[in-house]
């Protein structure tokens, strides 16, 4: 591969308090590893995302060894222990188990950044009792990340009951029209309840990054730098 396909951006972190994250589902084997090169070579780690266990196997051992996979949301930590995570400040909120694989993306996005996470699963309103037994505690978060497909319903149920700022992630679990996410994206899109911001079909990756986002101009309001220094 000719080397001018890859610029990474290293200062990322210093601009906007996260880091770069390098997107594996378009890449070929060999790009991949031509960006680890370069990220072991300055000696900045990674998160990698949407990294398939077959591509993982195509890698460099010694790359290989260098990572912290997690197969649920095929995501890897590149050269990087997470520092540890204060309390937890954002909840992950799925409406069912379905829609596990971009709340783990968006968890793991957050733990590599040091950001303490709840994770909430399986409280949709199918059972709705199973949602308001929970309601206070996910309020007590700032920031809570409302993962759902089908209807997602959740989001605009969870705009009614907590304060904090909410980010929807419609996800594309669901059969016949739900076609692959696109009804639950329109959903979170039209819903009712005022003030849901919304991220791409399946992006828990985007909605940490929003979280993240969130919580550090909170800091900047209270008079701190974007990571809290």
């Amino acid at each position: 591969m000719s080397a001018a396909e890859v610029t990474l951006d290293f200062q990322r972190v210093d601009r906007l308090g996260f880091s770069e994250a390098v997107l594996c589902a378009h890449k070929s084997p060999l790009q991949i590893g031509e960006i680890l090169r370069r990220a072991r070579a300055s000696g900045t780690g990674f998160l990698l995302t949407r990294l398939t266990e077959d591509k993982l196997a195509a890698l460099e051992p010694s790359y290989r060894e260098m990572m912290d996979y997690d197969p649920v949301s095929r995501t890897a930590f590149f050269d990087h222990v997470p520092r540890p995570a204060a309390a937890p400040r954002v909840a992950v909120v799925t409406a069912g188990t379905s829609d596990a694989r971009p709340a783990h993306e968006a968890l793991r996005t957050l733990a590599f950044h040091g950001v303490g996470a709840t994770a909430i699963f399986d409280v949709g309103v199918a059972g709705i009792w199973r949602l308001t037994e929970r309601a206070d505690e996910i309020a007590r978060h700032p920031v809570v990340i409302a993962v759902a497909g089908m209807d997602a319903a959740l989001p605009s149920v969870l705009g009614g009951l907590v304060p904090g700022v909410l980010i929807a992630v419609p996800t594309s679990a669901g059969y016949g029209v739900a076609r692959d996410g696109e009804t639950a994206l329109f959903s979170c899109l039209v819903s009712c309840a005022p003030g849901v911001t919304v991220c791409n079909i399946d992006n828990g990756y985007g909605a940490a990054c929003a979280a993240i986002r969130a919580l550090h101009a909170s800091r900047m309001a209270a008079g701190d730098g974007p990571n809290g220094r």
